[in-house]
């Protein structure tokens, strides 16, 4: 049992290593009959490449090769046909041939080799024809830029040429020439973002690749803002204007969209701009709803998306049917504040639409006429250390003139004053002696807010040591 444990182990071990050998043996990538990593002909000539290998093959062509001019012929090969072999065949090479041929494992597409194939033809230097439509580049952030005007001969000479004529010559470090490739631009920046084209000289004669339109997208959303700050109130029947905003770097594009409640029934209008500054992009779309109803109240929210990034900002809209005004006391009609209080807000409740004019009097008189330390405050009266003398009557007129609404409310104030006696305010000390049996009145002043209550004491003079207790 345990001999046979052992055999089966060591076979194992031997397939994988055979395994691991037919993987890296001589054909473990395929190859070609072509010794050189590139091939240089003339248009209309024909091309022949073989390649052989250990399993079934495959071809990948340049892009300007159509499949059906290319003749691909498959066959087993070797001392006993257990290569696998394949022969490509173009029997009429033109310039947009110019590219890339690779021959790959079938099932094992990593396993590959190549060469690189130029088809040389001096009325056509570049690979894709001039009158193609522009192509458009996209420059990322911190990535080389590829504009991939690639040429048919490997020693054509090109310049790279920014729209209209401004010349850029390779120099190999932030400029790189690449007859394979075109021209890369290792660390691209804004100047790079607009169009170009490549250009060459053949037999004396000028010839430009097709048109490259350089664009960076950017998706940097700075900042959106309405142009209401808080909550809009109309009226029925009005005309309703947000202009939302938004502000993003430069080449920035973005997409503004409004959800509202009267979308689904297209009551709205939008209107676009774009301002360009030196620094920032501005993006503009103003919603107009021409007349207000009832069912346009609710939230308004405009969306910006750039790319995969979405900035919103809401505002919510009320509608009323008419104009109104609401006043009343907030905390009844009659007030109470202590005299040398620092300050006092006279405020009732007071609803409006539009924005109403407010008038504040005292005793029917303009109240910040009769006191400099009377201000308004919104639609309150502020009273700045408080004294007996703003004690009274306080009136608020409201009105909107437009609408011919008015409404006025009417509050008493009353300043409450600490009791002070008046003989004590002038040091009246002692009354001198009385005889026995005589009358003799005794009188007490006294001032308060609300009036006073006013107790009298009595105590006998001492004959001796302290005073007695005084007796009511």
């Amino acid at each position: 049992m345990m001999n046979l444990i052992l055999i089966c182990l060591l076979c194992g071990l031997y397939g994988v290593l055979a395994k691991d050998k037919d993987q890296k043996g001589k054909y473990s990538v395929p190859i070609l009959d072509v010794k050189t990593r590139q091939l240089v002909l003339d248009t209309n000539q024909t091309l022949l490449l073989g390649c052989r290998g250990r399993w079934e093959l495959a071809w990948a062509f340049p892009s300007g090769l159509v499949r059906d001019q290319v003749q691909v012929e498959e066959f087993r090969c070797g001392r006993t046909s257990k290569h696998y072999c394949s022969r490509v065949t173009v029997s009429s090479t033109q310039a947009q041939h110019t590219g890339l041929f690779r021959c790959r494992y079938r099932r094992l597409t990593r396993k590959q080799t190549s060469v690189y194939v130029y088809v040389t033809d001096s009325q056509q230097p570049f690979v894709e024809h001039p009158g193609m439509s522009p192509d458009v580049l996209y420059m990322k952030e911190k990535q080389p830029l590829l504009i991939p005007c690639r040429v048919t001969h490997p020693n054509i000479t090109t310049t790279l040429v920014k729209y209209p004529n401004h010349s850029l010559s390779p120099d190999q470090r932030i400029i790189i020439w690449n007859s394979k490739q075109g021209f890369t631009i290792r660390t691209p920046a804004f100047y790079y973002i607009g169009l170009f084209y490549c250009q060459t000289i053949t037999d004396g004669v000028a010839h430009k690749s097709r048109i490259y339109f350089v664009h960076r997208p950017v998706s940097n959303i700075m900042e959106v803002y309405l142009n209401s700050s808080g909550p809009v109130e109309a009226l029925k029947g009005e005309r309703l204007v947000l202009n939302c905003t938004a502000t993003g770097e430069l080449n920035t594009r973005v997409n503004i969209t409004w959800d509202y409640p009267g979308k689904i029934n297209n009551t709205g209008s939008m209107s676009k701009r774009l301002l360009k500054h030196r620094t920032h992009m501005l993006f503009y779309n103003i919603l107009t709803i021409p007349k207000l109803q009832r069912s346009d109240r609710g939230l308004y929210t405009c969306r910006v998306t750039s790319g995969e990034k979405t900035k919103q900002q809401k505002i919510t809209v009320t509608v009323f049917d008419r104009p109104f005004i609401r006043l009343k006391p907030r905390h009844g009609s009659v007030m109470e504040v202590p005299a040398g209080q620092k300050s006092y807000r006279i405020s009732p409740k007071l609803r409006a639409f539009p924005v109403p004019e407010v008038f504040w009097l005292k005793d029917g008189m303009v109240a910040a006429e009769q006191c400099s330390r009377y201000h308004m405050n919104g639609t309150s009266l502020v009273i700045r250390d408080v004294a007996e003398e703003d004690a009274g009557k306080y009136t608020v007129l409201v009105r909107i003139q437009e609408h011919g609404l008015y409404q006025n409310l009417t509050l008493t104030l009353v300043v409450n004053v600490s009791p002070q006696i008046g003989e004590k305010a002038v040091s009246l000390q002692d009354p001198g002696s009385v005889p026995r049996g005589i009358r003799r009145a005794l009188h007490c002043t006294s001032h308060a807010v609300p009036p006073p209550h006013i107790q009298w004491l009595w105590h006998p003079c001492p004959s001796k040591g302290l005073p007695a207790a005084p007796r009511a």
